[in-house]
């Protein structure tokens, strides 16, 4: 891994971000894996977004200030992990969907037994946070941090020949082409047809 990132990146719209953290790695204690797919999710504009009805003790990281991660909890059982974007009092967030792992495997597959080839540990939202062993307890966490238990760096150069498509797995704003990813990577959680 090499460089941190600064404040400054994350400010700007989360639809400008959201392609632009593909290749970056996110790290939390030894496990690492490279984004391969996100989704963006904006605010009172964006009925998909947790954002959209205004700031709430569950939402209130998505509000910024921006580097932040976003970590919530779904259908009672899964974790989620937000880049959090836009200017500080702004809502927005990047969900990271799919990581290609890099670093800490063995711990991965310790969290994930069920997986069956490495493609799998980190294929999906809630995948990837239990393959990092990222909970509710990284809510707010600054990606920024040296010193944070999560963080996200850029990583090596790889060849990034990006595809977009409609945003998966939500029931409100599905035409939104919010969703970016590496075509051909065999960690991506799913293809769109």
């Amino acid at each position: 891994m090499s460089h941190r990132l600064d404040r400054a990146f994350f400010e700007r719209p989360v639809t400008t971000v959201a392609p632009e953290l593909l290749g970056l790695v996110l790290a939390c204690g030894d496990r690492a894996g490279r984004i391969v797919e996100v989704e963006a999710y904006g605010g009172a504009d964006d009925p998909a977004s947790h954002g959209h009805r205004g700031r709430t003790p569950r939402n209130a990281v998505m509000f910024g200030p921006p580097g932040h991660l976003y970590v919530y909890f779904t259908y009672g059982m899964h974790w989620c992990a937000n880049v959090v974007c836009e200017p500080d009092g702004h809502c927005g967030a990047v969900l990271v969907r799919a990581l290609a792992p890099v670093g800490g495997t063995e711990g991965m597959w310790a969290d994930r037994p069920r997986a069956r080839r490495e493609r799998d540990l980190c294929s999906g939202p809630a995948k990837l946070t239990a393959a990092l062993g990222i909970a509710g307890n990284h809510n707010g966490a600054d990606l920024l941090d040296p010193d944070s238990p999560v963080v996200l760096v850029s990583g090596d150069a790889v060849p990034l020949r990006q595809a977009t498509s409609p945003r998966i797995g939500i029931t409100a704003a599905t035409d939104r082409p919010w969703r970016w990813y590496l075509p051909g990577d065999p960690n991506v959680s799913r293809t769109p047809r």
